[in-house]
């Protein structure tokens, strides 16, 4: 087993490498002047189960960074290729919502198969049915695996789990059930791209303990307009947590000034220094998790037991 790293998120690639009790692999990347990539394996990797480490987010340049990382693999006469995607960029365009727009999600994976990669693992996408778009193996972790045991600590006879869509309430469901919580939902309106409306908030949260969780934030235009309106309803204490925290534009800004008494968040991605330096936000790792997948795939065993 091989396991080497982009460089979209090496802090996480060593943290897996560091779980698996395994050195990161040596990798040389390097750019031309106008800005292509260059990728090559200094280490010999015939033969070898290789794992690329990559999350997909914002700028497009990770995922052609990972899609030639993937090629050189091939070229160098790798075993097995997986790609290790904490998340999964452009997941949100995943349907033909309005004429004549593209399915992005879909060439995404039709991309990572053209590229020869055999295996694909990833975290929460947008939504299940992603996995669909491919016609390999996609192991799909949940956030729920790690993020359960923390609120367990926030749990109170007075909480209740929201939704910040009604495409969210089977994860908030899930999550409600495993702590005893109550259950809400927002009815919101995409008035366009990054910005919705919120029309209604569907349960009963007066006087209560809410926790709205989210699979991706990135503008929070929705997750603090939500918690304005849960005060508005008269919610004691408010916090938030996601898995993918994009935050782009004004979004630090937008959560500050929400005042949640917490904001979680997995380290699927990385945090830009603006985040990093706000203080707002407690970071719970997905090494492990990953870790265990990692050696569980490479060893033919099941994966059902990191499932929560």
């Amino acid at each position: 087993m091989k396991l080497f790293s982009g460089s979209a998120h090496p802090v996480l690639a060593e943290r897996v490498a560091e779980y698996l009790g395994i050195p990161l692999g040596q990798i040389d990347r390097r750019r031309f002047s106008d800005g292509e990539y260059w990728v090559k394996y200094p280490e010999n990797i015939r033969g070898k189960d290789v794992f690329l480490v990559q999350p997909t987010h914002p700028p497009a340049d990770h995922l052609l960074e990972l899609l030639i990382m993937v090629d050189a693999a091939r070229r160098a006469s790798a075993a097995r290729i997986t790609a290790v995607m904490p998340y999964f960029g452009y997941a949100r365009q995943d349907r033909k919502d309005q004429p004549r727009v593209a399915i992005t999600a879909r060439l995404i994976a039709n991309l990572l198969e053209a590229a020869t990669v055999e295996r694909v693992l990833t975290m929460d996408l947008h939504t299940a049915q992603l996995q669909g778009f491919f016609n390999i193996p996609v192991d799909h972790l949940y956030s729920s695996a790690i993020f359960t045991e923390y609120f367990r600590r926030l749990a109170a006879d007075d909480l209740v789990i929201v939704s910040p869509d009604v495409g969210g309430i089977a994860l908030a469901r899930s999550y409600a059930r495993r702590l005893g919580a109550g259950l809400a939902f927002i009815d919101k309106r995409r008035v366009q791209h990054n910005e919705a409306e919120i029309m209604n908030i569907i349960g009963e949260v007066e006087g209560k303990t809410a926790l709205i969780i989210d699979d991706i934030v990135d503008t929070a235009g929705t997750i603090c307009k939500a918690a304005g309106k849960l005060r508005e309803l008269g919610c004691t204490k408010i916090f938030a947590a996601c898995t993918h925290p994009i935050l782009s534009g004004p979004a630090v800004e937008r959560i500050a000034a929400a005042k949640f008494e917490q904001f979680i968040v997995s380290d699927t991605v990385p945090l830009h220094q603006a985040a990093q330096d706000s203080g707002l936000f407690r970071v719970i790792s997905v090494a492990d998790i990953f870790g265990e997948a990692i050696k569980r795939i490479h060893k033919g065993e099941s994966l059902s037991v990191l499932f929560v």
